[in-house]
């Protein structure tokens, strides 16, 4: 059977509340909200206002990690002044997983690349997650989606060099690029295992810029913004929002496509499918 992506034109905060309930997936617990806080510098990413009404529909708990690379989000001191500058503190409660050690490993016996994943240990405080992804490019993966934010978003500092290094994280920014593409799905999958099934994916195609929102320095958007798209499968969203640029007549969509392709993005979504916790396979319904 398919899996269902629903999909809105209509970008509000409202109307993403709306989306969560179409699924009518109640998730048990104390609810992480999985979502970007920016990196200092970035225009793009979308701003804690817009989450304001999802986040306290769902009652959830904001959640972010620390980076790997140099910027103002490598380290918890660092992170925490950013977050609070960007507002997000101002309005929620924000838990920063990896804020302290030691981190949480997770075993991914059917990983092509990785047999395990670091995680922060706040994790273990949580029953479900609601995965609020904003759809756009990427330096390296080509794109960021929802299996962006279950892989190097859930991932500790050390657990993001982990990926990025395909299992060796001195090899960080040097290891070959598809075993780094095929290590955000191993990662990604241990996410879902850990969850097992209780998670919800939101993506939010707005700002599409060719650069992520971890980047301090970053492209403007460069076509218009599409909508709002809800599943519980992060493998059918991601590859829903891939052809949703691809099918756009704005001619700004070849930049971005550019981007995605530069980076054999689609690779992830593919490594993802071969692992088995979701599908290409899906039915748009527009709402």
């Amino acid at each position: 059977m398919k899996a269902k992506v629903y999909f809105t034109r209509e970008i509000t905060p409202e109307k993403m509340v709306e989306m969560y309930d179409i699924l009518q997936k109640q998730l048990p617990g104390r609810i992480a909200m999985k979502l970007h806080s920016g990196e200092e510098g970035n225009q793009n990413f979308l701003r804690p206002e817009f989450f304001i009404p999802i986040v306290e529909h769902v009652k959830g708990t904001v959640v972010e990690c620390n980076t790997a690379y140099d910027g103002s989000r490598n380290t918890t001191e660092k992170h925490l002044k950013t977050i609070a500058k960007h507002g997000w503190s101002r309005y929620f409660d924000v838990d920063l997983m990896d804020a302290e050690g030691p981190d949480i490993e997770l075993a991914i016996p059917g990983g092509k690349q990785i047999k395990k994943n670091f995680v922060g240990k706040d994790l273990a405080d949580y029953d479900s997650m609601l995965v609020l992804s904003h759809f756009k490019g990427h330096p390296m993966g080509g794109f960021g989606g929802a299996l962006k934010q279950l892989s190097i978003g859930v991932a500790s500092s050390y657990g993001k060099a982990y990926i990025h290094g395909a299992g060796v994280p001195e090899e960080i920014w040097t290891s070959d690029h598809d075993s780094f593409l095929e290590s955000m799905a191993d990662a990604a999958s241990s996410i879902v295992e850990y969850f097992k099934g209780n998670m919800a994916f939101i993506s939010v195609m707005k700002n599409m810029s060719v650069d992520c929102d971890c980047c301090a320095v970053a492209e403007d958007p460069c076509m218009k913004d599409i909508g709002i798209l809800a599943s519980l499968d992060p493998i059918a969203i991601d590859q829903a929002c891939l052809d949703l640029v691809y099918s756009s007549d704005d001619p700004g969509r070849d930049h971005l496509i550019e981007r995605i392709e530069s980076q054999n993005g689609v690779h992830t979504v593919e490594a993802a499918a071969a692992l088995g916790f979701g599908s290409r396979e899906y039915e748009l319904i527009e709402v």
